[in-house]
């Protein structure tokens, strides 16, 4: 009979995390939730663990995450003392390559539930500008196809038509078709003969539909898969020498992250695109340190957060029009954003009066999707400080679009009116948009 060993390698982490048993265990049983798999582990699995029992196979990888969140470092499987999981067979494919298989497995119904369960990492590897510009395959020789100009409009067109969808219905029936066109047209043509000045206008192009794609899986919460689609996105743009969707596609890494709570991570993916875009226009400035203050804001620094919000002023004020295929930053924008960071340093009262503020400056462009978030999250806190009429006006208005939008974020806020409205079923206007909510959700 074997006595089984203490596992020293996860104990030695466990030591450096601070954490109690207790802790430790809500802590995976978060991630878990995250993921779309709740769990109800509690302190004796914790030392379980630690006295050498194995967790799950499928367990392993929250505790690592968990322990790469709070100690702010990859933490390995080695390191943990747990066994090394098996090699993928294809663990470091091509760019094309990897979004032909991320792309292929979007499409297909039967893996989207296992895409779903991907881990949003903060462990993630993301590549530096001087990483990834202008390195990608060669093309690959012996197809008679060759493209031009033309073919790269028809993606930025594509795009632009499946992101409008996006903007009008959610993300979860456009995305599919986006994985589809990734897959089905895009990447024959980035492995096809071209001239260089049209290969790298492919590349920028794709790189701006697989940033539209990770976006509507953030929409759909399928944290993981974004993360796996924003990565090919900053690939191709780096061999697209295209700054700009570089930067982009970092900054929305930091949005995921900043709304999933990790406010360290999203300062990190922030500062990063600021540093990538030396010569960004005011608009994108604008943006960047928006971005910036709300990250600074979540981790409680202050003065940091209202430094960068003054940038994010000024640069608004210099922002000159521009076309972009996905939005742009303008007052409302600004007013949103300094109502995250009021909200975040506690000043609820404020970040409703500039929400408020938010919804008199948008304009038409603006997505329905985002007004009808946006109207939620106003509604919460006007309930906050206590304003149950006005909560429930602002509920109403917004459930009336609900049918329209399919976007898992959405869904996620209609399913918590409820809960927060059940101490107030005694007042008829609350009990209306309790029943609406509980029936909409």
């Amino acid at each position: 009979m074997t006595t089984r060993q203490p596992n020293a390698g996860l104990e030695r982490l466990y030591r450096e995390s601070g954490w109690t048993l207790r802790q430790f265990a809500q802590e995976v049983n978060r991630i878990g939730t995250e993921r779309g798999t709740p769990l109800k582990y509690q302190g004796p699995s914790v030392h379980q663990w630690l006295s050498g029992h194995l967790p799950k196979e499928s367990v392993r990888p929250l505790i690592l995450e968990a322990l790469s969140r709070r100690l702010l470092r990859p933490i390995t499987h080695t390191e943990a003392g747990f066994p090394a999981p098996p090699e993928e067979s294809n663990s470091h494919p091509t760019t094309v390559e990897g979004l032909v298989d991320l792309g292929r497995q979007d499409m297909d119904p039967s893996r989207r539930s296992i895409l779903g369960a991907g881990l949003f990492s903060v462990a993630l590897t993301i590549p530096d500008w001087p990483d990834v510009i202008g390195r990608m395959e060669a093309a690959q020789k012996g197809q008679a196809q060759r493209i031009g100009m033309p073919d790269v409009n028809m993606i930025i067109a594509m795009t632009e038509r499946i992101s409008g969808l996006d903007d009008q219905f959610g993300g979860r029936h456009a995305r599919p078709m986006a994985a589809a066109f990734l897959v089905n047209t895009v990447a024959p043509y980035l492995r096809a003969e071209a001239p260089g000045p049209v290969r790298k206008a492919m590349m920028a192009a794709a790189s701006d539909l697989c940033y539209l794609t990770g976006y509507m899986a953030v929409d759909e919460g399928v944290h993981g898969l974004a993360q796996r689609y924003y990565l090919k996105a900053l690939e191709l743009a780096g061999a697209a020498e295209d700054h700009l969707t570089y930067c982009t596609t970092l900054r929305g890494m930091s949005v995921q992250a900043v709304d999933l709570r990790h406010g360290r991570h999203a300062m990190r993916l922030a500062d990063a695109a600021a540093a990538a875009s030396p010569e960004a226009g005011p608009r994108m400035r604008a943006f960047l340190a928006g971005q910036q203050a709300h990250a600074s804001a979540q981790m409680g620094d202050r003065s940091k957060s209202l430094m960068y919000l003054r940038e994010a002023e000024s640069a608004v004020e210099k922002a000159e029009s521009r076309s972009k295929t996905f939005g742009s930053y303008n007052s409302s924008t600004l007013a949103y954003h300094i109502s995250q960071v009021r909200f975040e340093l506690g000043d609820v009262l404020g970040s409703v009066e500039s929400l408020q503020a938010h919804f008199r400056l948008r304009d038409t462009t603006d997505s329905r999707r985002s007004a009808i978030r946006f109207s939620f999250m106003l509604a919460e806190r006007q309930l906050g400080i206590g304003h149950l009429e006005a909560a429930c006006e602002t509920w109403g208005k917004a459930l009336e679009e609900v049918p329209t939008i399919h976007s898992g974020r959405v869904d996620e806020q209609v399913a918590k009116i409820a809960p927060l409205l059940r101490p107030y079923r005694s007042n008829s206007t609350a009990r209306e948009i309790y029943d609406r909510a509980r029936e909409a959700a």
